[in-house]
């Protein structure tokens, strides 16, 4: 009962530094959630393309397994118990909501993708393409490590704890809007590092935010995690797949549009 009178009282300013400490959490968690996969192999943290493909696999699921880890604990020292989590099969509505979401998805993605090209702006290149490489296979392994690892992961702990936490003090759009700009946010720090330029660094943040304002408004449509992760795993499988088609046809050599295609499928978070 405690719990339910201190969710009532929750105010914004007190809601959102809640949501975004657990949102920067969860990223920190993952440094150490990857630890054991750096021990068996340091080239992970140097040059993850020379490293086996179990290697890089394994880095991945510890990865996404951060931010589980601090979903569930979230749930455990709060007391909302793992009956806080909405997971149940989606309904027709909530089928058309999946279908909607891969829609405004890959209609977000062109448009950034268009953009991107037209006015020749920068993008710094994110941190699963420097572990793909030129690597086939590890494309295809990326696919079902989207399906089985990241999108369940990041959707339970942004969307299913972050944004859902913020409804105790702010409508169902507010805390999408709030969630995404968090999640954008402290993407910031992991693209800076690598990024030639500001506006190398805030391409890509900007896509984050776009991105997670499209799952969490299907998770808050529909109050069903399944909703979010069926059509983030299926956004992102369709960008490995293009990735994909780019190296198994070689489209960066072939024409000039190919590198283009090749530039923006690397550039774009996935």
């Amino acid at each position: 009962m405690a719990t339910s009178t201190r969710r009532r009282t929750d105010g914004p300013l007190r809601s959102t530094l809640v949501a975004a400490g657990l949102a920067v959490v969860g990223l920190l968690a993952t440094q150490f959630t990857t630890l054991p996969a750096l021990l068996l192999d340091i080239r992970l943290a140097t040059a993850p393309t020379e490293t086996s493909i179990a290697s890089r696999t394994l880095f991945f699921v510890l990865n996404f397994a951060g931010f589980v880890l601090v979903g569930a604990v979230y749930l455990v020292v709060t007391d909302r118990g793992w009956s806080y989590v909405d997971v149940r099969p989606p309904t027709r509505r909530g089928w058309a909501y999946v279908l909607l979401g891969i829609v405004a998805s890959v209609a977000f993605y062109v448009l950034i993708s268009v953009t991107i090209q037209l006015l020749s702006l920068p993008a710094s290149e994110n941190q699963v393409a420097s572990f793909i490489g030129d690597d086939q296979t590890m494309v295809l392994v990326m696919i079902a490590i989207v399906f089985f690892f990241n999108a369940p992961a990041e959707e339970f702990l942004y969307r299913n704890i972050v944004q859902k936490r913020l409804y105790d003090a702010f409508t169902r759009l507010q805390a999408v809007a709030i969630a995404s700009l968090v999640f954008g946010l402290i993407h910031f720090p992991v693209y800076a590092v690598s990024s030639p330029s500001l506006l190398a660094t805030m391409v890509p943040v900007a896509v984050v935010m776009g991105g997670a304002a499209v799952f969490g408004y299907l998770y808050a449509k529909t109050d069903n995690l399944l909703v979010p992760i069926a059509a983030h795993a299926a956004f992102n499988a369709l960008q490995f797949g293009l990735l994909y088609l780019a190296l198994e046809y070689d489209l960066e050599e072939a024409a000039p549009a190919g590198e283009a295609i090749l530039a923006v499928v690397t550039a774009i978070p996935l």
